[in-house]
């Protein structure tokens, strides 16, 4: 042991010498593995540093890792269920439309993405005359857990998202949170909206009304199960337990809208996820790492010819070294050829669909 001057660094063995030299227990053992001896029992009087960990240390390690794990995934949960429209607007495959539409008609369709106009013959216009497909709108007041809607309504009519002459019609009633658009708000306090509000809300409250539209001459990217209605015509809509998603934005745009306000929890919740990771591999190795061992003598063996920890070789790195390094270098390799083969199967190499200039009217 070191930082031990003048004093041995094993003692004998109660269990006496090795039958497999005649002399210490310990070189008998380590043909393969790592191991450490230390004083033990310790001699009266001697100082011995804390180079034994005891298996409670694993426990702690594995048992805060899985804490930190466990806080992330609640931290994550409270960011709502927007936070994964992000997600899947990342990890969607993308298909054209004339894809999505036969995936429908063969049934078992997929999650996929699709790139596109919206395009509609039921169109409505706003007060600012423009072709709306969809509109939602939103009456929230502003509470301690954060804004709490009030009044939600919508208004959508038949519309279809189209590339070239190949359309698919979205099942506008089914989008919810998956709708993700520049939001348009109007901030005040409840008095200001007169008889819309319930009477036991304070007009002093902070309110705030936001409107969502979609209009039928943007481009719009659009995630759902493509699949066939009763009348037979290719329908876009949730499922496989993933929402329908359509957004007029960039994935890019949309995913910082969609993480408005909640960077700092996104932030911790990444902190722990490493911390958790960093801990569980601790507590992991740890767990494999050798235990100690107790030598017949403080003296070190006398071996003539080879020394035992390295079959039929003379003293030198104790264990097998070549196969360790051949392991390593398999591992390394292994990673690159499967990173590189994910990198080349989710890349989509087809060319982006053109933006449709907006039709004149």
């Amino acid at each position: 042991m070191t930082g031990l001057p003048d004093t041995p660094s094993v003692v004998p063995s109660p269990e006496g010498l090795s039958d497999t030299n005649g002399r210490d227990r310990i070189n008998a053992h380590v043909s393969g593995r790592f191991l450490r001896a230390f004083l033990c029992p310790p001699q009266a009087g001697t100082w011995l540093p804390h180079a034994i960990i005891p298996a409670v240390d694993v426990l702690l390690a594995l048992a805060a890792g899985a804490a930190a794990l466990i806080a992330a995934a609640a931290i994550l949960g409270s960011l709502g269920p927007r936070q994964r429209v992000g997600r899947l607007l990342r990890a969607a495959p993308r298909v054209s439309v004339a894809e999505a539409i036969a995936l429908g008609r063969a049934g078992g369709a997929p999650y996929v993405r699709i790139d596109g106009r919206i395009d509609s013959e039921a169109e409505f216009e706003d007060a600012d005359h423009r072709p709306l497909v969809l509109r939602h709108t939103r009456i929230q007041v502003l509470e301690e857990g954060g804004w709490r809607d009030l009044e939600v309504a919508r208004e959508v009519v038949p519309f279809e998202v189209r590339e070239g002459l190949d359309g698919i019609a979205i099942d506008g009633e089914a989008i919810a949170e998956g709708l993700v658009v520049i939001p348009r708000e109007s901030v005040g306090v409840v008095g200001d909206l007169g008889e819309r509000i319930p009477d036991d809300v304070p007009d002093d409250r902070p309110a705030r009304l936001v409107v969502e539209l979609v209009s039928s001459v943007e481009h719009a990217i659009a995630l759902g199960v493509p699949a066939v209605d009763p009348a037979g015509r290719p329908r876009l809509g949730p499922g496989r337990g993933r929402p329908l998603v359509l957004t007029t934005l960039e994935p890019d745009e949309a995913i910082r809208i969609l993480g408005a306000g909640s960077s700092t929890r996104r932030r911790v919740a990444a902190s722990l996820l490493l911390l958790a990771v960093g801990l569980l591999v601790v507590g992991l190795a740890l767990f494999v790492l050798p235990g100690d061992v107790l030598a017949a003598s403080p003296a070190p063996s006398n071996v003539t010819g080879s020394d035992t920890r390295s079959p039929g070789e003379g003293p030198g790195f104790v264990g097998a070294l070549g196969p360790a390094f051949v392991a390593m270098i398999g591992i390394a390799a292994l990673a690159i050829v499967v990173t590189l083969a994910w990198v080349r199967l989710t890349t989509d190499r087809r060319p982006p669909v053109p933006p449709v200039p907006p039709r004149r009217r």
